[in-house]
């Protein structure tokens, strides 16, 4: 099949392997973009491992909490200008209240924006006329638990509860909520900054730990060792893994010596009582939202041309 210079462009983005070798990877898997990932993975060309959709939608995420509960929202503008915008934030900060009380994103759209009788996709849709500019709300979530905290932490924040990117982290326990909230901001710093795929390998996708597995076979073939000792070094190579995309297996942040679970057992003499981290949630802006991206040197042409 014929490959073309876009997909090319596509896989070198994910991958940062070189334009000759992304097309063959492409030519290799008839232009299937992730397995042409996984070949140049097994090829050891590419260092790629879980790359998220480019980031490309504006807008602000917002976050609101109570003592044992939080909630987080994503509201998304055309351009970061409107993000800067007054009136705009309000409406984030609003949103937020009302998934506080609903949750998910189903329940927040249709509920009543705070102070109007309309709902909060209507109340968004007549604030494009107002405020110039295509606006959507995308998505909520929301956590509690019975006893303890939920902890926030939002990064590039532009005002109080609104930025680019928001952390909710679910810490359960009977002992002192004040102690669990600053150790579970802590950990919400720790998401932001690392962005495990689970909280425990047990969450993690089959299918994905299947696929890794397969190329670390792949990968351990090369080395011409026996089956044996091949299936020792997939083993470990696995436990690598784990650690690099399990939360509680991570190595906690601003401690890299320990990790978030020796970290939250070290919190419970604090908290004064066992604790546990039973969710989090990261929301990055615009995460999995692919934007257009225009040539604006052509523009100029085409435009001197008309």
């Amino acid at each position: 099949m014929s490959i073309s210079a876009a997909q090319v462009k596509e896989l070198r983005d994910l991958t940062g392997a070189g334009m000759m070798d992304c097309k063959a990877a492409l030519n290799e898997t008839n232009g299937n973009l992730e397995e042409a990932v996984d070949w140049l993975r097994k090829k050891g060309i590419s260092k790629a491992d879980k790359k998220a959709g480019r980031t490309a939608a504006e807008g602000l995420i917002g976050v609101d909490n109570g003592v044992r509960e939080a909630a987080v929202v994503e509201v998304n503008s055309e351009t970061d200008f409107v993000a800067r915008n007054a009136a705009f934030q309000e409406i984030v900060a609003n949103v937020a209240k009302v998934a506080l009380a609903y949750g998910t994103t189903e329940a927040v759209a249709a509920a009543k924006y705070p102070g109007s009788d309309k709902s909060v996709t209507d109340t968004i849709k007549d604030a494009v006329g107002t405020i110039g500019e295509n606006m959507g709300f995308r998505r909520s979530a929301k956590l509690t638990v019975p006893h303890g905290a939920v902890a926030t932490y939002v990064h590039n924040a532009v005002a109080d509860g609104l930025g680019k990117l928001g952390v909710l982290v679910a810490i359960e326990t009977t002992g002192n909520e004040h102690a669990a909230n600053a150790f579970g901001r802590q950990v919400a710093m720790h998401v932001a900054a690392t962005n495990p795929m689970a909280l425990t390998a047990e969450q993690i996708d089959p299918a994905a730990v299947e696929r890794e597995k397969a190329i670390f076979s792949d990968q351990a073939r090369q080395s011409g060792k026996p089956e044996a000792i091949i299936e020792k070094m997939v083993e470990g190579r696995l436990r690598k893994f784990y650690e690099e995309v399990v939360l509680l297996k991570q190595a906690f942040v601003l401690n890299p010596d320990i990790t978030v679970e020796k970290a939250l057992q070290d919190a419970e003499k604090e908290i004064g009582a066992p604790a546990k981290i039973t969710a989090y949630l990261r929301f990055a802006l615009g995460e999995g939202i692919e934007k257009e991206e225009t040539d604006f040197a052509a523009e100029v042409a085409a435009a001197v041309k008309k």
